[in-house]
């Protein structure tokens, strides 16, 4: 059976609030990672400090990650219901044009050896150029 968003809410060991559940209903519904921006578009209710502590409770309770693009800005993606945690090891497309950003799940990051003793607490890859429909656009119709 399926939890609904308020369950994975507590599940993930967070308090339930109706902050929470609308960010994670929104990016469940996303097809994509989402900047800070889209969100607070989509929530124009929510003031921007309280999107971002929502977010980071969130991804502290691991029912999102955050990728990082080429240009700085963090994008915001939910886990799948049967993923506990970042599901991690893969990259992300970001087109350069456009701004959408695609996980690449079926493609394995690189195998990286720390230094003994170190602890990893973030990987990732971005791989950064035009998605296809930006692609078959002329660069003046911009």
């Amino acid at each position: 059976m399926a939890l609904g968003i308020e369950e994975r809410i507590a599940v993930a060991g967070l308090r339930r609030t109706r902050d929470r559940g609308r960010v994670l209903a929104l990016l469940l519904d996303a097809s994509r990672p989402l900047t800070h921006q889209e969100l607070s578009r989509r929530l124009p209710d929510m003031d921007r400090v309280t999107l971002y502590r929502v977010l980071d409770a969130l991804e502290g309770g691991g029912l999102l990650h955050r990728i990082q693009g080429a240009e700085g800005v963090w994008r915001y993606r939910a886990h799948a219901e049967e993923t506990v945690g970042c599901p991690g090891g893969h990259p992300h497309f970001l087109c350069l044009r456009c701004g959408r950003m695609t996980c690449l799940t079926d493609q394995a990051l690189p195998r990286v050896e720390v230094p003994e003793g170190a602890v990893v607490r973030n990987k990732q890859l971005v791989a950064s150029g035009l998605c296809a429909a930006c692609a078959a656009t002329p660069d003046d119709e911009d």
